[in-house]
């Protein structure tokens, strides 16, 4: 897989002076930090396909983690190419395998996830599959409580701004003190997910060993994210819905919510 990324902007919130107001009538200048939104529209064998709407880092980890998430492909090994333009409004995917497309899939969609306007336009490269079983693995309350702890100390957006969704992926047997888990931070828990994700394959780790830990709830849709790139364990802070329970309990997701550095709440264990 080749990626080109000519995008340089990596500054997610930007300093705002704003006026406090007390019930008293006081009143004092403070600076906040805001986060920032990027719009970029993602084609795939030049076929506009999504159009996202996230913090404007990570662009391409976003991308290739949203085509793992989202079933276009099993793995990285299955995209040719991915171009992100100098503004970073543009992304370009080429697939190896060219007749991708199911273009009998003819009813477009317009389906906003996250909250932050992000739209699907198109069926085409969509799988109509439903996620298969992962393949359970070993864990210990040591390696969860060590990414709980990493998470209440280093969200850095999250704490400047209270804006952002985070998202950390930890490969077993990993020693936290020469390799930090990856880190990815974003308007919406989904792309925080996906650039999670996209960043953990480029570096080389191996999604079916992996933890991955997300600050936010866990409905049907997060936790198909977490089959689909075959990671076998799914933890959180927030917590889950029935439907989620029903789907991981089918995938053999162990997913463990409301985890937090003192305790956490092990819904599934496989």
């Amino acid at each position: 897989m080749e990626v080109i990324d000519k995008f340089k902007g990596e500054e997610s919130l930007e300093d705002l002076k704003v006026t406090r107001i007390y019930p008293d009538g006081k009143k004092n200048e403070q600076i906040q930090s805001v986060a920032l939104e990027h719009h970029m529209d993602v084609i795939i064998n030049t076929i506009p396909t999504f159009e996202v709407v996230c913090s404007p880092d990570n662009l391409s980890n976003l991308v290739i983690g949203r085509l793992i998430t989202q079933g276009i492909v099993d793995g990285a090994d299955e995209i040719e190419q991915v171009y992100v333009c100098d503004y970073g409004n543009r992304a370009e995917v080429v697939l190896k395998d060219s007749n991708k497309a199911d273009f009998s899939k003819t009813q477009l969609e317009s389906v906003p996830t996250c909250c932050t306007g992000n739209k699907t336009l198109n069926s085409f490269f969509q799988t109509e599959e439903m996620p298969g079983v992962v393949s359970p693995i070993d864990w210990d309350y040591d390696w969860l409580f060590k990414i709980t702890r990493f998470f209440k100390e280093d969200s850095p957006a999250h704490k400047k701004s209270f804006a952002t969704h985070s998202c950390y992926i930890s490969q077993k047997g990993q020693n936290f003190d020469s390799v930090k888990p990856i880190v990815c931070e974003d308007l919406g828990r989904h792309n925080a997910f996906d650039k999670a994700v996209g960043k953990a394959v480029c570096v080389g780790f191996d999604l079916k060993q992996c933890m991955v830990f997300t600050s936010g709830r866990l409905p049907v849709d997060m936790v198909t994210k977490a089959i689909r790139a075959k990671i076998p364990i799914l933890a959180s802070k927030a917590v889950p819905t029935d439907s989620a329970i029903d789907l991981a309990m089918q995938s053999k997701l162990t997913l463990i919510c409301s985890a937090y550095p003192d305790s956490a709440d092990v819904y599934l264990d496989f």
